[in-house]
């Protein structure tokens, strides 16, 4: 199957799914992000424990079919990861968006490597890992200072 046909059916399977796109009663972290050039936007809900692990983590929001099953395949890759090891998924995916080849870790976000061949759709692809970006740093900057 080429890379085109499964990132349709990977992205058409996401987008149509329900169990990442709720609200979280306990969430401890709520980012809103908005891609400008499209209106697509999307609320991310971040459950922390105190060992800074993502226990859960959903969106909501509106936009076109990749912005939400980007959202909604982000929410499964780092369910239950540290934010350390979130933090080196979000670095793998911008890279592959960037023209690296996809790093197996990356599991099914790596059928947007495709979007190596529609600049246009890359906001669209990269808005849940943007506002990921934003909900994570002040963890991400916490364990950077913390010594080891």
């Amino acid at each position: 199957m080429q890379i085109e046909q499964l990132y349709r059916e990977v992205v058409l399977s996401h987008n149509k799914a329900q169990k990442n796109r709720r609200h979280l009663a306990n969430a401890s972290v709520s980012e809103h992000g908005v891609n400008p050039s499209c209106g697509d936007d999307i609320t991310l809900e971040l459950e922390i424990t105190s060992d800074h692990r993502i226990r859960d983590i959903s969106f909501v929001g509106s936009g076109c079919a990749i912005s939400q099953a980007s959202a909604s395949i982000l929410a499964d890759l780092v369910r239950g990861k540290s934010v350390l090891e979130a933090k080196e998924l979000f670095d793998l995916f911008f890279q592959m968006i960037e023209g690296d080849e996809a790093d197996p870790r990356l599991l099914e976000a790596s059928v947007f490597s495709a979007m190596a061949h529609m600049p246009a759709r890359i906001r669209c692809a990269v808005l849940g890992w943007r506002t990921l970006e934003k909900a994570l740093a002040p963890y991400w900057n916490e364990e950077r200072q913390e010594p080891r």
